[in-house]
């Protein structure tokens, strides 16, 4: 995350909240990660699936708005 932050983030930009997604295989990849190692981590539980779950896809952008801003840039 740093080097997103430190490469991809412009001035008015906040800081990156910790998630990344990859594009990978034709499918979406997220993946976790702390910018260092000193900052407290908890995980209670977690569960992988293959599709998000419907209350969440509503709050995110899709994969095709994800991609149109990502061309513009």
């Amino acid at each position: 995350l740093s080097a997103v932050d430190g490469i991809l983030k412009k001035d008015n930009d906040n800081p990156s909240i910790g998630l990344l997604l990859c594009k990978s295989k034709n499918a979406l990849v997220a993946e976790y990660a702390l910018k260092d190692m000193s900052k407290p981590i908890g995980v209670s539980e977690y569960k992988v699936t293959s599709e998000l779950p419907e209350a969440l896809s509503k709050q995110l952008p899709s994969v095709e708005d994800i991609q149109k801003h990502i061309k513009r840039d």
